[in-house]
């Protein structure tokens, strides 16, 4: 018997949110973990709002918005406010009734920028490592450092010269110009830089982001943005590295890439308390020289060494993640404080997604 089709359906649903999704649904220990951390946020996240006055978006619920939006790559805030709108499985997740209304996306902005100003993603990351489940998850003695470059939101035609000089065409015709971050900048967004990956690979406006990562799960456990240049990713190391030995207490292994190999990288990691198991650059210079390297047999001869190589390469899952599927790849934020809020929350939903899995084995 044909069924009879009714347009639209009743009017009123007596179903709620959370019956229509899946009792195996990966979002549901998720979002358990995530409550569970903003419970302890809570008293926190009330010093950062005035005891009188209109009603904000409750903090609990932007913050799992914007996660929302790395976790489904949505581009942009607008974007995340349309699909809260329509979309159950967002609105369960955030803690939106079906009724509720959404948010206006430039209030939903500016009450991020709140969050971002009240450093309130580093404490989220530093809760959620501290979290029962996740903290027997991490190693405290073995991690690996790794930078990676974040395009930023600005074109190639707002690199003009700091002085004003050639505008003529408006920036449109820079072929055959000798551009530096010296004497040029990006008028829409400043604390971007010119910056090539590698010999004979095209310059691009760009941020570099770092992450430190555990040796034992790959989880993430600190994250930063510099401006590039070509030594933000050894300073940026050191500062990260730094903090992880005085929390551990102890000496600390740190394994990179042979970029990090120079001898005064090298001798700081050391100074600080920190074995440098760093990749041998041993390549043949433009002179036909070979190259020598900081890392010698004080370090190689140890098993050690070869285990911190093999697991080195899992920190690149970490960028591969937030380039393929988050929101890392190319920034929609300008300005270094907003790119690096951005890129810590990468982090953090990146360690949200795998955490559920690897407590269940």
């Amino acid at each position: 018997m044909r069924g009879r089709f009714t347009d639209q359906g009743g009017l009123f649903s007596y179903i709620a949110p959370d019956k229509r999704v899946p009792a195996n649904h990966p979002l549901r220990k998720v979002r358990e973990l995530v409550r569970d951390v903003l419970s302890d946020l809570n008293r926190g996240l009330g010093r950062l709002y005035a005891s009188e006055g209109r009603p904000s978006i409750p903090p609990e619920q932007l913050l799992s918005a914007l996660l929302l939006q790395v976790f489904y790559g949505i581009r942009s805030e607008r974007q995340l406010m349309e699909q809260l709108d329509y979309n159950l499985l967002y609105r369960w997740f955030v803690g939106l009734s079906p009724d509720d209304p959404v948010w206006d996306p430039t209030t939903f902005t500016k009450n991020r920028e709140r969050l971002q100003n009240g450093d309130v993603f580093t404490k989220f990351m530093t809760r959620l490592l501290n979290h029962s489940q996740v903290k027997p998850l991490l190693s405290d003695e073995h991690f690996s450092v790794d930078g990676t470059l974040i395009e930023a939101w600005a074109s190639q035609k707002s690199f003009r010269p700091r002085d004003g000089s050639d505008d003529d065409d408006d920036g449109a015709n820079f072929h055959g110009q000798k551009r530096k971050n010296d004497t040029h900048a990006s008028t829409s967004d400043p604390d971007s830089r010119l910056y090539r990956k590698a010999a004979g690979r095209e310059a691009k406006l760009c941020y570099m982001g770092h992450a430190t990562m555990e040796n034992r799960h790959g989880l993430a456990v600190a994250g930063r943005v510099t401006h590039a240049n070509g030594t933000a990713e050894r300073r940026a190391s050191e500062t990260m590295l730094k903090a992880r030995r005085k929390a551990a207490g102890r000496r600390i292994t740190a394994g990179e890439d042979k970029a990090y190999d120079t001898a005064d990288h090298v001798a700081n990691l050391r100074v600080i308390g920190v074995t440098p198991h760093v990749t041998q650059n041993q390549a043949v210079t433009k002179t036909g020289k070979t190259r020598k390297s900081a890392i010698d047999e004080r370090t190689t001869r140890h098993p050690g060494y070869g285990m911190s190589q093999s697991r080195r390469a899992m920190v690149e899952c970490i960028f591969g993640w937030g380039k393929q599927h988050g929101t890392m790849r190319k920034t929609k934020h300008r300005g270094i404080a907003r790119v690096a809020a951005n890129f810590l929350l990468n982090l953090i939903a990146y360690n949200l997604i795998r955490i559920p899995k690897l407590a269940a084995a």
